[in-house]
């Protein structure tokens, strides 16, 4: 063994952890999490069924077979289902996030761990026992060089969503210690997903989740197969951290310590704004400003307190952020979404369309906005807003924002969530029975055998 290999590689610390669980002895609060997660994927598969994006990528797939693409009549391969409904998921950017990444995990693994199951182990109780250890890994691998690989140019959740992906698809498919270490280890080498989509808001953040999704069933079933891949994949001279965080220098104990035993996928925030993470509590604090009775036209600015970590992707160039060229560009636009809020009084699914962008009074607003940098902001730890409006006559209104509702300080309630579910099934064109059929079967999902073809159109 080379000097620089370990004993004990990392992926297989974690794959100790994960071999043991036993789906029937999970924590209450963690089950019910893994079926809120459902509800919010299937219905955000719904919402996007017919938008461009996902009629592209289901017109893309040349490999028919028996699994779901959730909306569709047309049936695929595990990893074209995977691909088609982990693109839906995430298209309209109204999915889940991990405050400490940070990692949309839904997007990816329920589309993943659903998929598989369906074509290869259809049964209930796997799959939630695969959604939860592919949830819990994509979170905790966020924990490990915090920030770095945003830094990189790498986009988190296509990353560690195909390690943790391979990871959720081992366990449901009851793959052996070998075999799981392979699968993460061959998952590594199909990694991808740069985060250039913000220069013109073009598409490809949409299918990361997609892709990561299909490549974590690959990666299982190439392992189960025989394939070998690289046992020190996380932490080696060349692997996984080295070539998305440059760096092996990373907090490992976090991914592998207490896995099992502490479940951070309980504290997964649900998102009540379909754009990104770290833009809510600026919304937030813009709606609160508007209710005030303020009008545009008095503001002379509007500073806004921020982390660093979020500058590069939400605030510059300020000036292209303050003028979104599209509908999806303006999504990672905190500076629309600040002036959408303000002047409509909510940021909804129809606020990011390319006709919505266009709206000259919310771009007036827009234009104001900037931003200076907090260097005690707790990102990415914690997700918090500020605007302090400075007006024409000098005077100052200030609104602050400690927490991002939907998540650990201020969670959805089940029925919260199956209100969103109703609502982005309304939007995808389903009516009111099929809605209902809809949310029985998410509902129910792990208690029998993986039936999905009433998410068929």
């Amino acid at each position: 063994m080379p000097a620089h290999v370990p004993d004990v590689s990392v992926a297989e610390q974690l794959v100790d952890r994960i071999l043991p669980l036993d789906p029937a002895r999970l924590p209450a609060s963690l089950r019910a999490r893994c079926e809120d997660l459902a509800v919010d994927v299937l219905g955000l598969c719904v919402t996007a069924r017919n938008e461009d994006y996902v009629t592209a990528t289901l017109r893309a797939c040349d490999d028919d077979g028996p699994c779901t693409a959730i909306g569709h009549a047309r049936t695929l391969s595990a990893a074209g289902a995977a691909l088609v409904n982990g693109t839906a998921a995430h298209g309209e950017d109204f999915d889940d996030t991990f405050e400490g990444g940070p990692v949309h995990a839904g997007a990816v693994i329920v589309p993943a761990v659903l998929a598989a199951c369906e074509r290869h182990h259809p049964d209930g109780p796997s799959a939630l026992l695969g959604i939860a250890v592919g949830v819990e890994t994509m979170c905790r691998l966020g924990l490990v060089t915090p920030k770095l690989v945003h830094k990189a140019g790498f986009h988190p959740t296509a990353v560690f969503g195909a390690m943790a992906a391979a990871a959720g698809v081992g366990a449901a498919l009851r793959l052996d210690r070998r075999q799981m270490i392979d699968a993460l280890g061959i998952a590594g080498s199909m990694a991808a997903g740069i985060i250039e989509y913000l220069a013109e808001g073009a598409w490809t953040k949409r299918m990361h989740a997609g892709w990561a999704a299909q490549s974590g069933i690959r990666a299982a079933l190439m392992a189960r197969a025989g394939f070998t891949g690289p046992r020190t994949v996380f932490e080696g001279t060349h692997g996984f951290f080295h070539g998305f965080a440059h760096t092996t220098d990373g907090k490992y104990e976090l991914l592998t310590g207490d896995f099992g035993a502490r479940w951070v996928t309980e504290a997964i925030a649900f998102k009540l704004y379909p754009c990104g993470t770290m833009t809510h509590p600026y919304i937030d604090c813009a709606r609160r400003l508007g209710a005030r009775g303020i009008a545009a036209a008095d503001i002379k600015e509007m500073i806004c307190e921020v982390g660093e970590g979020t500058v590069h992707r939400l605030w510059e160039p300020l000036a292209d952020k303050q003028r979104p060229p599209n509908g999806y560009a303006a999504k990672f636009s905190t500076p629309y979404c600040i002036a959408a809020g303000f002047v409509h009084g909510n940021v909804g699914l129809d606020s990011f369309t390319d006709a919505a962008v266009q709206d000259q009074a919310v771009r007036a607003l827009a234009a104001k906005v900037r931003y200076v940098i907090d260097p005690h902001n707790p990102y990415p730890s914690n997700f918090t807003g500020h605007i302090r409006a400075v007006m024409a006559d000098g005077s100052e209104i200030e609104e602050r924002q400690p927490h991002i509702r939907g998540g650990a300080h201020e969670p959805l309630s089940r029925i919260d969530i199956e209100e969103k579910f109703a609502l982005c099934c309304r939007h995808g064109g389903w009516d009111k029975a099929r809605i209902a059929a809809a949310l029985k079967l998410a509902q129910g999902l792990y208690g029998g055998r993986i039936e999905l073809a009433t998410l068929r159109a």
